[in-house]
């Protein structure tokens, strides 16, 4: 499994954030520390620092409403907007309904809009707080934050850039998410993964919830801690990263698209959601709130469902199989076909079907780049532009994806990006849609 961050060039280099991450792990204790932040107790060093009130709460892209296949049902919200599902309700083995894991997303996506909404005084910008100052710990702060625009910079070179464009709080507001996902990923996909246990991650969620309530425990989380006190992102979208690490310690099969949807909303779908707030929606801009967090998410899960056909062989040689049993049972495959990783014109069909989804989700949410604020309309293009190249590189190994890797060449990306940087400057089209603002 591998989050679908924007690490666009490198996507698999791994980082290390210091040896106490280990030592945490079997001792249990809280989880990664940072080797460049000073050894001392962390509630008196933060005491008075990051206090946000009774408030809750990156592939950073985001986009558009209607998400899902032109053929699935609809549904509405309570303003009267329709929205896709695949089916508000589906039925168990034993007859039981229940909610499908579309449904519950969605219902995550309006908490999210919803917040935001609470907390902006303008369409444009969120309100931002001052500084604040640490007594007796002047600077270690903005040493924070410089730290994760350190890590951004080594390890998603391209986005990085990007994040030049914005201005300077969403910038480093956008560097400590960035590095939280990644050390999030780290626990089961980094060095030390063979020593993450179930009781790992619960540590690492409840220093989650210290990080909101104003607690930092190094230096890495210091940023993130001060990120959530400045602008309305909510707690539950990093729940449910953390969520999807669980389920990477048990779950190797997904029955069906429905159970595959939801661990790809849990690895990187949550990313778009945690960005939203900090990207910000262009004024000009005729989307609803609410479409514009779908479309984050709608470029997560094509980012998550690119990363899974990418890995095939890479995941087989692990036990793993991220793709749906039942698609593979209807195209005539198995499990024993992918460990046997030989390419046949089933395989060919069934990959042509699955790309296609991929690019659905990535065409619905390019739709809504164009919503985003103009400062961060150029990372967010290159990154879906990017990632969708590797569906190209996919078809063009002959949807051999068990011993070759499709990746896109660095002169591909060289120009790929000049042309993401023009059609970024399209503004929001001013004339109400179907998912204009009431």
């Amino acid at each position: 499994m591998s989050v679908a961050l924007l690490w666009v060039v490198s996507p698999n280099s791994e980082v290390s954030y210091g040896t106490g991450f280990l030592d945490s792990v079997r001792e249990g204790n809280r989880g990664l520390e940072s080797s460049r932040f000073p050894s001392r107790d962390r509630n008196s060093m933060w005491k008075g620092g990051f206090k946000k009130g009774g408030r809750q709460g990156w592939n950073f892209g985001f986009l558009n409403a209607d998400l899902r296949y032109s053929c699935l049902g609809r549904s509405r919200t309570e303003n009267g907007r329709s929205f896709s599902v695949q089916s508000s309700l589906v039925a168990s083995p034993a007859g039981e309904m229940a909610v499908s894991s579309e449904k519950k997303v969605y219902e995550v996506v309006l908490k999210q809009a919803a917040l935001v909404k609470r907390h902006l005084i303008s369409t444009d910008d969120i309100q931002v707080k001052p500084d604040i100052v640490l007594p007796g710990n002047l600077g270690l702060l903005s040493e924070a934050y410089d730290r994760c625009g350190e890590v951004c910079a080594e390890y998603a070179k391209t986005f990085y850039l990007g994040t030049m464009l914005m201005t300077p709080d969403r910038r480093r507001a956008i560097w400590a998410i960035y590095v939280w996902c990644r050390r999030t990923d780290e626990l089961v996909d980094g060095p030390n993964a063979s020593h993450i246990t179930p009781q790992a991650l619960d540590r690492w969620e409840a220093r989650l919830e210290d990080i909101f309530n104003g607690r930092p425990f190094d230096m890495l989380d210091a940023a993130l801690s001060d990120t959530v006190s400045r602008f309305p992102v909510d707690i539950q979208p990093f729940r449910d990263m953390v969520e999807g690490m669980r389920m990477d310690l048990w779950k190797s099969r997904y029955n069906n698209f429905d159970e595959l949807y939801l661990y790809c909303y849990y690895v990187a779908g949550t990313v778009g959601l945690m960005s939203v707030p900090i990207m910000g929606i262009a004024p000009e801009s005729k989307a609803t709130t609410e479409s514009v967090y779908n479309a984050a998410l709608a470029l997560g899960i094509a980012n998550q469902l690119t990363n899974i056909l990418r890995d095939v062989g890479e995941d087989a040689r692990r036990g793993r199989v991220y793709l749906p049993q039942d698609e593979l049972a209807q195209a005539g495959l198995s499990d024993e076909d992918i460990f046997a990783g030989k390419v046949t014109d089933k395989w060919r069909i069934f990959m042509k079907k699955q790309i296609q989804r991929a690019r659905k989700f990535f065409d619905e949410a390019e739709k809504g780049v164009t919503e985003l604020s103009s400062a961060s309309r150029w990372p967010v293009l290159a990154s879906l532009l990017l990632y969708r190249k590797i569906l190209d590189e996919i078809e063009a190994n002959d949807y051999n994806n068990f011993t070759r890797r499709a990746y896109v060449s660095k002169p591909k990306k060289l120009l790929t990006l000049p042309i993401a940087y023009a059609r970024s400057l399209v503004p929001p089209k001013s004339t109400s849609s179907p998912l204009a603002k009431t």
